[in-house]
């Protein structure tokens, strides 16, 4: 009997189908093998902030500087979905499978609570590394600037900005996640992935997971980076005042977590759920 392969995109209420099983699967995985999974999310995340920083540092047009940076962080997202990890960003979407009663909340919550632990633990390894590497001193000193510049902009945020700046974020994320769903080969994948994390990035949207990078490699810097760098560079840590561990937690990560739930788990993971998956939905 010849098997048929088919090599067509699913359609959006097949993509919400598989969305719901995938959700499925990632709240009954075995809390190790879901720690280490978000630990190498949080790294991959890193990664793409790392080339992102590099990137921009140096004299560019600020629409180029942003669109350039937009692609390279993409990379990050890349290796989550190709690779293989759980990131909690992304993981907002197993609502679909809670609303169609197919986990309990408890669930999510343990998901959730697992995965952004390992994202932090995997994003904070990374940035120790990253200083230990005296990367920042690459460029005379100009590298470790922009990722100063980077984590002060981000710890200058209001309470509401970032939570808004999150939302706009995440609501892109879980839609290149969303993308990814009607995927057949890698490729698919990757491009379905570049555009919507090229926006996030370039209109300055907030990430949390990137921000477990982009915030504490500005503190080891900050706090850490020996006279020569500041000599090398013409600046001075009293320049990068809002850059402390109160205000990475308080007004950037605690609000931008919030705001990326919002979009990703409500705007992005109820609304496909309310249009393709619930009882009485007419759209198959």
């Amino acid at each position: 009997m010849e098997t048929s392969h088919v090599i067509d995109a699913l359609l959006p209420a097949e993509m919400a189908s598989k969305a719901e099983e995938t959700g499925v699967k990632k709240a009954n995985m075995n809390t190790l093998t879901m720690f280490v999974l978000a630990v190498l999310a949080g790294a991959f995340i890193a990664i793409g902030a790392i080339f992102c920083t590099v990137t921009v540092t140096g004299d560019i047009a600020f629409g180029v500087k942003k669109l350039l940076g937009g692609i390279v962080f993409s990379l990050g997202l890349i290796l989550v979905i190709i690779g293989g990890a759980e990131l909690f960003t992304g993981n907002n979407l197993i609502v679909m499978a809670w609303a169609s009663g197919r986990i309990s909340a408890f669930q999510i919550f343990r998901n959730w609570v697992i995965v952004y632990t390992g994202n932090l633990f995997g994003s904070l390894a990374t940035a120790v590394l990253m200083f230990f590497t005296g990367q920042y001193t690459f460029a005379n000193g100009q590298v470790g600037i922009t990722a100063l510049s980077i984590a002060q902009a981000k710890c200058s945020l209001t309470f509401i900005q970032a939570i808004s700046l999150g939302i706009m974020c995440n609501v892109l994320v879980c839609l290149a996640v969303w993308l990814c769903f009607s995927a057949r080969t890698s490729t698919d994948k990757i491009l379905s992935i570049i555009f919507p994390i090229t926006a996030f990035v370039a209109a300055g949207f907030e990430h949390c997971v990137a921000n477990m990078y982009f915030i504490p490699i500005g503190l080891f810097i900050r706090s850490g980076a020996p006279p020569a760098f500041w000599q090398a560079t013409g600046s001075q840590p009293d320049q990068f005042m809002n850059l402390t561990v109160s205000n990475f937690l308080a007004s950037n990560l605690l609000p931008v977590t919030i705001g990326n739930i919002i979009g990703g788990a409500l705007l992005v993971g109820a609304v496909y759920w309310f249009v393709y998956l619930r009882k009485n939905s007419t759209v198959k």
